[in-house]
């Protein structure tokens, strides 16, 4: 009987570790790439684009406007499972209107591909009449023809809507810009609907060169940052 009892106790002591060790696994991974939606200090936006610095550190970026130096970082669609990274450098839509995200390795599966975008490098900025498609977690993805620049921004028919900004824009499956905002003609906001029906103010995005050029005379998290 002893012996019995001894193997119950046993069963009983391994099925309880076994219970503990499920229940104090670290949780998988979240899968982020350019496009995916991001959690800023509880305001929705778009990242840009994930890949590793020079130093080799994790990094990603957004729009300046979305957030703060300091700011905790959660993927939208996936809260629960807590804080993925931290903001390091936020302009807070000054100058560039960017931000840089250092991430936790373990914590993220970093991937060039989100949904119908692919980020594989970097491109120059197109001029006009060129075809460029924008993805965000508000509008999705869709593309429309550049009209022009102004002031360093380039104006374009694809689609912007609060919750957009930070999101790639992409010539094929290299990143040329960031979204940051849309045109208010008159001072009226005109919410798009499709990038197929024309009233509405025009996106436009920051060419990611320049934006990569700054991080890099910055120095430190971010320098020397490629897409994974």
């Amino acid at each position: 009987m002893n012996g019995l009892r001894l193997a119950v106790v046993w069963m009983l002591c391994a099925a309880l570790a076994a219970i503990a060790g499920v229940a104090s696994a670290a949780p998988a991974p979240v899968v982020l790439g350019g496009g995916s939606g991001i959690l800023l200090a509880s305001e929705p936006c778009s990242l840009t684009v994930i890949g590793y610095d020079g130093g080799g550190r994790l990094v990603g970026l957004t729009a300046g406007h979305c957030t703060y130096t300091g700011a905790p970082v959660w993927a939208e669609r996936s809260a629960e499972v807590g804080v993925l990274g931290t903001v390091v450098f936020s302009d807070r839509g000054r100058g560039l209107d960017y931000a840089v995200i250092e991430f936790d390795p373990a914590r993220v599966n970093a991937v060039r591909t989100v949904g119908a975008t692919t980020i594989a490098g970097i491109g120059a900025a197109p001029g006009f009449g060129a075809m460029v498609c924008a993805d965000g977690r508000s509008s999705g993805f869709d593309c429309g023809v550049v009209w022009g620049s102004a002031d360093g921004r380039i104006f374009n028919q694809s689609c912007s809507i609060p919750g957009d900004s930070g999101g790639p824009v992409t010539v094929g499956d290299r990143l040329v810009g960031m979204n940051q905002g849309h045109l208010k003609p008159w001072g009226i906001d005109l919410p798009c609907v499709s990038a197929a029906f024309p009233l509405y103010g025009p996106a436009y995005f920051r060419p990611i060169t320049e934006i990569l050029h700054a991080i890099d005379v910055a120095g430190g998290v971010g320098a020397g940052l490629r897409p994974v």
